[in-house]
């Protein structure tokens, strides 16, 4: 059997942690290869190995059959390896033309030659089905746009070994299908693809075999035909994993989030968020369900006071908050679960400690006379790892980068409702999350809502919003178009009302 690629017995360590521990991959030509594994099990560590990022302490690595040294992502790309990477590498202020060939720029006596390459660009674009346009800015075209920007740029560069990092967890449902057609097509084309994610339904509909990895070790190689979902599920994890999501009978009880016909600026005249109203009751969870970019992140960032409003009212417990800081919003019993957890969750550079405490270090608690009590907040934070399964390196003093996506989420998780909140707004909380993190933070959402606490939910998975939300309000174009009952709507009926084909004809605020 010739394989494009073999990764055999690599080794990868860092402080307080063997990331990959003698782990063999071997990728046929013009397949799809699934590398599976919870969050910290090693995945994106050995694709980085791959692609130059890390050196392996032991191993070797060998492209068709020789002995490949690759330094960095230069000999990567020398040697025809691409890598989509799970936070995008892209320049937010250049075009997506000027991101496509930067680095591999073509010039004449000095000068930039931008007609030839915006030729193989758009011939590209077309050939694969991805179509861009060559000239808007990064800041202004969708996820979904920047994810294409990302995969022209390994075509453009000839790539022939496709590195997917966790591609769909920052996609819509349409994107999501748009994304599987693109692989398989660039399968079909002879290209071969390393696909790390932890979805197990997009395995088993792209993937032609699939590499398990737990907790830095090799679990094993099947082919994706012959192996169920459950399966998987259970060499991922290492026990089985409840898919049903069982929900309490929760009487809903008094409003504490109430908001009055909020309006929302945009970029240009016309408005993100129009005329929205709404409440949450104590002891519900409802969910904001939508098509990325319809205003979900306006509306959160008007109601955490990350943005101005322009008209209307938010009230917490009857108490109104439409114009106090974000710190006296947290006071007044507001938790916010972001969706950005690199940009608006976490100080990266902050060990986890520091991070845990962020909305709390200035009380009593954990400071005197202007003095931080560190031994206070150490002890604090190791009681929300345990609590909350937070893994790391080198425990409370691990700087936040250093950790899993799926951890860094947990600390978050960790910190928010740890503070106790009347309402907790949680924004895509298990975006890039493996099962079992998906099945821990739904049960933390639930408990809430047990508890009596309200809670909004703001996701684009469509099997968590019909899971776990008691009420699902649908946005669209800034504007709320319908109310769902999750138990008796259907996704078809939840996925018109999202497109924008269906709304109540309604006048009276929800």
């Amino acid at each position: 059997m010739d394989y494009v690629i073999e990764m055999l017995n690599i080794t990868k360590e860092f402080p307080g942690i063997i990331a990959n521990d003698n782990i063999t991959l071997q990728l046929k030509k013009g397949e799809i290869h699934a590398l599976l594994g919870e969050n910290g099990a090693g995945k994106s560590t050995l694709m980085s190995v791959l692609f130059g990022l890390y050196q392996p302490e032991k191993g070797t690595i060998k492209k068709e059959g020789k002995e490949v040294k690759i330094n960095d992502p230069n000999a990567a790309n020398a040697l025809g390896i691409g890598m989509v990477h799970q936070h995008f590498k892209l320049v937010h202020n250049f075009t997506v033309l000027q991101n496509i060939i930067l680095g591999v720029e073509t010039t004449h006596n000095g000068l930039l030659r931008m007609d030839d390459a915006r030729t193989k660009v758009v011939s590209l674009s077309k050939r694969y089905g991805l179509s861009v346009d060559p000239d808007a800015l990064i800041q202004d075209i969708t996820v979904g746009m920047q994810q294409r920007v990302e995969i022209l740029k390994m075509l453009y560069r000839d790539n022939e070994i496709l590195i997917f990092d966790e591609p769909t967890a920052v996609l819509t449902p349409q994107e999501i299908d748009e994304l599987m057609k693109i692989m398989k097509d660039l399968a079909a084309e002879g290209k071969s693809i390393l696909f790390i994610t932890h979805k197990l339904n997009e395995i088993k509909e792209v993937a032609d075999r699939c590499t398990v990895l737990r907790k830095g070790k090799l679990v094993g190689t099947v082919d994706v035909a012959d192996t169920s979902i459950e399966q998987m599920s259970e060499m991922m994890v290492g026990r089985k994993i409840d898919f049903a999501v069982e929900k309490a009978d929760v009487e809903p009880g008094e409003p504490v989030l109430e908001v009055r016909g909020l309006t929302v600026g945009g970029k240009h005249t016309k408005k993100s968020v129009k005329d929205v109203s709404f409440t949450v009751r104590k002891g519900e969870i409802v969910c904001i369900a939508g098509i990325d970019g319809n205003g979900q992140s306006e509306l959160v960032y008007a109601l955490t006071g990350l943005q101005p409003i322009e008209k209307g009212q938010i009230l917490i417990n009857g108490k109104d908050i439409t114009h106090l800081s974000i710190r006296k919003r947290n006071a007044e019993g507001m938790s916010h679960i972001p969706e950005d957890r690199h940009k608006h969750g976490l100080v990266l550079d902050y060990s986890l400690e520091e991070n845990l405490v962020l909305k709390c270090y200035y009380t009593p608690i954990f400071q005197k006379n202007g003095f931080l009590k560190f031994q206070k907040i150490n002890e604090y934070a190791n009681c929300l790892i345990a609590k909350y399964d937070i893994r790391s390196g080198q425990g409370a003093k691990t700087i936040a980068r250093s950790m899993s996506g799926g951890n860094q989420q947990k600390a978050i998780v960790a910190r928010e409702i740890d503070l106790g909140p009347e309402i907790l707004i949680a924004v895509q909380p298990t975006r890039g999350l493996d099962v079992g993190a998906i099945e821990y933070i739904h049960k933390q959402l639930l408990s809430q809502r047990e508890e009596g606490k309200a809670v909004l939910l703001i996701s684009l998975e469509l099997d968590e919003v019909m899971d776990i939300s008691d009420r699902i309000l649908v946005i669209y174009e800034g504007e709320i178009v319908g109310e769902l009952d999750p138990k008796t709507a259907t996704l078809q009926e939840l996925g018109l009302y999202m497109a924008g084909g269906k709304r109540d004809e309604r006048s009276e605020a929800i």
